[in-house]
């Protein structure tokens, strides 16, 4: 049991932060000034429940690793986040597709988790779905605003959205480690959490004019049992560089 559920918490912890540093690249670099504020805030965001969860694993743990140990000093196949969160920024519309579905799937998510069994879960969860729900409401706005802009933004937000569409079907399926949490009412039931995130994105398809990929299309996994793309490794590498040239750097 104990675990099971610092794997959960490791799940959660390295979904925020793998998230957080690619939309971290951005900074600098954003289509407009405000957009470029908006991801890093996002990104700050992230990296701040990420810090609970890792705390939260390592005492669990008990082997003495604090949340910087957990997020700089951990190898790729180590990591137990989704495919998803690790796909490159590509486009604009590249970013806002991977955010989007996975903002709408972690707001539910966290909503479940509000009634966690494990009070200090709930907590956690409580705490960050105000963030979460402005998250998803900001990237569903900007899906419909591209969706339904011009030809140009319509071609390339389909596209984006298509392509990222194989790496969401990873959200819903649970493995033992979801399972035993859920049998604890740690956790939801993952699939339950399925029927809402298809009615939520269908709806924002619509009204962005954009067609829904099909339901029961072939989806890639791996991420929750280490299995990863190609692009962790490039992200870590980078992200890690100080901590493993200097150890134990501080400012």
């Amino acid at each position: 049991m104990p675990d099971q559920k610092f794997s959960y918490l490791l799940r959660l912890a390295d979904n925020a932060t793998v998230l957080s540093q690619r939309l971290s690249e951005w900074c600098g670099k954003g289509p407009a000034l405000e957009e470029d504020m908006a991801l890093s805030n996002v990104a700050l965001d992230l990296l701040g429940q990420a810090r609970f969860w890792y705390s939260y694993a390592g005492e669990i743990e008990g082997a003495g690793r604090d949340e910087d140990a957990m997020a700089f000093l951990r190898d790729a196949h180590d990591f137990r986040n989704l495919l998803l969160v690790e796909q490159p920024n590509g486009t604009y519309a590249d970013t806002l597709a991977r955010q989007f579905y996975f903002d709408v799937w972690h707001f539910l998510l966290l909503q479940k988790l509000t009634a966690s069994t494990d009070p200090r879960i709930a907590a956690v969860a409580e705490k960050s779905l105000k963030e979460v729900s402005y998250h998803a409401r900001r990237s569903g706005d900007l899906v419909v605003r591209l969706g339904d802009g011009s030809e140009q933004s319509h071609a390339m937000m389909q596209a984006a959205l298509d392509e990222l569409w194989m790496y969401t079907g990873e959200m819903f399926q649970p493995d033992a480690t979801d399972e035993a949490m859920a049998a604890q009412g740690i956790a939801p039931d993952l699939a339950s959490l399925r029927a809402p995130w298809l009615k939520h994105v269908g709806e924002v398809f619509s009204e962005a004019t954009l067609v829904l990929p099909p339901e029961n299309a072939w989806m890639q996994k791996g991420g929750k049992q280490g299995v990863h793309t190609e692009h962790l490794g490039y992200l870590l590498a980078e992200m890690q560089f100080l901590q493993r040239a200097y150890p134990g750097a501080t400012w």
